[in-house]
């Protein structure tokens, strides 16, 4: 029989604080927003870009630009991405904006082995050179399988692989927490 144990690590007061923070270290290492382009990795990520769009115009007084970015035909762990890709128009798919100079800012909910995040960047480049691209996690977990740190982080959550990290987000899921579990045999 298998019993599988929850630990809430966030709690929607506890995620609001961190995207608060988050918010408040965008705009001083960016030295305000001038130029910033919000990039919210499906499904989540977008989620957390606009709550942190919301958050960055309270603190600087105007609107930061946002989109939403699909990766699929980037995963590396889909056998059809290729063919998504060149389908797309010679294997480029973009994100469909110009980010030629742009700060990309890539959010994202959970940053695991860095994969998803890799996808995401080669979604960027396909659409132009960025001037730089950093990263925002909600939770990072470690077990990286490339070379990829986030530079703004809500919390970091040592796991083994044995456990999962799941966030809920009110937009998708009715609230807003961060739990960790593990299955037992």
């Amino acid at each position: 029989m298998t019993v599988e144990q929850h630990r809430t690590l966030m709690d929607e007061t506890a995620i609001r604080r961190a995207l608060t923070r988050i918010a408040h270290e965008i705009v001083e290492r960016n030295k305000g927003i001038d130029n910033v382009l919000l990039v919210g990795i499906r499904t989540r990520g977008i989620y957390l870009a606009e709550r942190l769009a919301a958050l960055i115009e309270e603190i600087e007084g105007k609107p930061v630009e946002i989109i939403d970015l699909d990766i699929t035909a980037y995963r590396d762990d889909r056998r059809s991405a290729a063919a998504d890709r060149s389908k797309a128009g010679n294997g480029k798919a973009g994100c469909g904006l110009n980010v030629e100079g742009r700060r990309i800012l890539l959010l994202d909910d959970v940053l695991y082995t860095g994969r998803t995040i890799r996808a995401a960047m080669d979604a960027v480049m396909d659409s132009g050179r960025p001037e730089v691209i950093q990263l925002a996690v909600l939770v990072d977990r470690g077990h990286r399988e490339l070379p990829i740190r986030p530079d703004f982080v809500g919390k970091n959550v040592p796991t083994s692989k044995q456990e999962q990290i799941e966030v809920s987000l009110a937009e998708v899921d009715g609230e807003d927490k961060v739990t960790i579990s593990i299955s037992l045999s």
